[in-house]
Formats: C-alpha cells, structure tokens, sequence
C-alpha cells in the first residue's frame, strides 16, 4: 500500500512539474507573437493604405509626372509588402517551433502514461495472482485487507484513466502533426511570396529609373512613348489577325478548346475575382480606348478581347475558377500568359496575361479556384502595370513562324468576363 502511494505521488510531481514549465514557456511565446500580430496588423493597414492612393493616382491623367508618382507609390507599396511578410514569417517560425515542442511535449506525456501503465498493471497482475487466503492471510487484521482491497480498486480504476487519457494524447499528437504540416507548407508560401515580392520591388525601381532615362525627365518625350507603344500594338493586332486567318484555314492549332454545351444567360455567376483591391482601367469590347473599325486604332481596329484590372505591381493574381493549366507562354504582345480551362464551367477558358514573370504552374497542372497562377506585371506591350483578363468559348493556340512565339486567337471565341464574374 506505501508503495502504491508513493508511486502516485511520483507521478502527479513529474505532470505537474513538467505541465508547469511548458505553461511558462508558452505565455512567453504566446507574448511574442502577440506582439507580431499588432506589427502584422498595422503594416497590412499601412499596405491597403497605399494600394487605395496607387487606385486613386490611375484616375489622373497620363503624365510623367504622374507615371513616376505612381511608379514611387508602388515602390512604397511593395516594400510594405517585403516588410509583412518579413513578419509572418517570424510569426510563422515562432508557431512551428511552439508546434514543434507541443508535440516533444505530447510525446513525452504518451511515454510517460505508457511507463505508469506498465508499473500499475505489474502491481495489479501481481495482486490477481495473489489467492485470497494469501491476501487475508498477509494483513494483520481486517481492516488492514479492506484497505488493500480498496487500493486495488484504485489502482484499477487508475489504469483505466491513464489509458484514456493515453489515446487521448495520441489523437492530440495526430492533430498536432497536421498541424505541423500546414505550417511548413504556409512557410514555404510565404518565402516563395517574400522572393517574388522582392523581384517585384526591384523591378518597378528599375522601370523608374529607366523612364527617368528614357525620357530625361520631359513630358513630350513621355508623350511620344505612350504613342509608339500603341503604334506597336496596332501592329502586332494587324500582323496577329492575318496570322489566325491563315491558322484556322489550315487548322494548325497547337491546343483547340470549345464549350460545351449552351452557355448560361449573361449574368450567371460562375467566377470569382482574380485580383483584390482592384480598379479596372478598361471594359470589354468596342471601348473609347480601342476605337473599333479604325487600322490605326490600338488593336487593329478590333475591340478589346477582355478585361484590363490593376491592382499594383506584383499583386497576387488568383484561378478563377477550379480547372487545368492547358497552355502558357510569352510573347510579345501579351507578355507572359497563362490559360485554364474550366471543365466545370461549360469548359470555358480563362486566359492571364501581362504577368511579372511566367506561371511557375507547369502545363497540365491542376488548380483550385483561388489559387496563385502568379503576379501582376507589366510584361508585352504595355504602358503600366495591370492584368489583363479573357474568357473564351472557343479558344486555340498556335506558333509564329518568325519568332517562335506561342500565341492565343485574339477576339472572335471570346465572351465578356463581366458577365459570369461574381
């Protein structure tokens, strides 16, 4: 019977001693990451800060002077974003560690329980296999062998709690490895993010400095620009249109998707959004900026195949839908683009273009709605940073001979985004 107490009292020392230091080093950590939270907080307000003043410097007019104070916003703005995620990732090493040694802990506790079980089911294997007559027999009145039967029961009832409290601990351990998990996986999102971010930064300082230099800081140079680019584009749209016409009659397409069956009525919502905070700067179809009908117009005299939205250099640009990368590339025009089909949406194609760099998400790969297909740039022929967004029903691809470049039919198999956007 001593020797039953004192294995008790041994046991409830070691939980409650180990329980208490584990509490004090989580309050301690439990501190510091509260500490990172308020710093997370106030640098995502600083950052939504400063992409509503880059929202509200694209209402003003194209001008140089206008184009750098933009260009120095995004700087701002993205180095905000450098310094966030410098933040949840402290904040996010800080948990793996604390999950880390929740689950040393935990472990711990399963072995600990495991020893108790084995010392408590030898003394009760011990008294099973003791007769009765043995028992009563041991003590020296009966009072004594109430006692002892009264401890057995303890000791039973003992066992029966630690082995609850056991698979307990093993279901705690599942979780907390899972948790783990995620965790790692949230890291490397983040690092991958950091390392995008910080080659966006360096980019728009870079563009900035390169306008400075191109244009030696006159506004009649700017404006000269601003008309060559579109001279290119209205070139690459016309040289674009002969060459679909002759892809089409020879059916040289590389990838060749159509709907199926009868689209919704306009107004189904289908897709979410692929950009947060955004502005659209301009719409589908024949807008002021596209001057239909006319050659000289900035695409040909065709209308324009999509949706154009900004939301700042190097945002994160989202799936719309759930469905497959089925093609990407770069060209010239477009800069780097991405297409998804969407099987669960009359097998409809997305297509992304004008990225920072190309989709790190290879051909063939699948996506979920809402996942980072990659980041807004200003790559192909363009005056600024946005994404441009299309929506096909009938969608293929095909190579220019002459550079190689993989290209996408421009506006004939084309719908308006807005009208299945949520």
């Amino acid at each position: 019977m001593i020797k039953i107490k004192i294995l008790f009292l041994i046991l409830f020392s070691i939980f409650y001693f180990l329980f208490s230091v584990s509490a004090a080093v989580a309050q301690t950590d439990q501190e510091k990451m509260a500490e990172l939270q308020i710093q997370i907080e106030q640098l995502e307000e600083q950052a939504q800060q400063y992409r509503g003043t880059i929202a509200q410097q694209r209402e003003q007019a194209n001008t140089l002077k206008n184009q750098i104070t933009n260009l120095k916003n995004q700087i701002n703005s993205l180095q905000a974003q450098v310094n966030l995620t410098s933040k949840k990732i402290g904040k996010t090493a800080m948990e793996i560690e604390g999950t880390q040694n929740t689950i040393v802990d935990t472990q711990d506790k399963i072995n600990r329980r495991k020893l108790s079980i084995g010392q408590l089911f030898i003394l009760q294997n011990r008294r099973d296999n003791e007769s009765l007559v043995a028992t009563v027999l041991k003590n020296k009145n009966l009072s004594d062998f109430l006692n002892q039967r009264e401890y057995s029961q303890s000791v039973t009832a003992s066992l029966l709690n630690i082995v609850d409290e056991l698979k307990s601990d093993k279901q705690s351990l599942e979780f907390q490895q899972e948790n783990l998990e995620n965790q790692k996986n949230n890291m490397e999102f983040l690092k991958r993010q950091q390392i995008s971010q910080k080659l966006s930064l360096n980019q728009v300082s870079a563009d900035k400095n390169k306008l400075l230099i191109e244009t030696k800081g006159r506004e009649t140079q700017y404006q000269k620009m601003l008309v060559e680019v579109e001279q290119k584009k209205a070139f690459f749209f016309n040289q674009l249109k002969e060459l679909e016409t002759r892809v089409i009659q020879g059916g040289l397409y590389i990838v060749h998707e159509t709907a199926t069956g009868t689209l919704p009525k306009k107004g189904t919502k289908l897709f979410s959004w692929p950009e947060e905070d955004y502005r659209i700067t301009q719409g589908y179809g024949c807008t002021s900026y596209a001057r239909c009908n006319r050659s000289r117009g900035p695409y040909g005299g065709a209308p324009h195949n999509g949706l154009d939205m900004a939301a700042g250099y190097g945002s994160q640009i989202r799936a719309i839908a759930e469905g497959e990368i089925i093609a990407n590339g770069k060209n010239d025009g477009w800069g780097n683009w991405v297409a998804i089909k969407h099987p669960n949406q009359y097998n409809l194609v997305s297509v992304y273009a004008h990225m920072s760099s190309l989709s790190f998400l290879q051909v063939g790969t699948n996506v979920k709605q809402g996942e980072i297909i990659g980041y807004e740039g200003n790559t192909g022929n363009v005056t600024g940073s946005h994404l441009h967004l299309s929506l096909y029903k009938d969608f293929f691809t095909f190579v220019k001979d002459t550079n190689g470049q993989l290209y996408f039919n421009y506006f004939e198999g084309s719908v308006n985004p807005l009208d299945y956007l949520k």
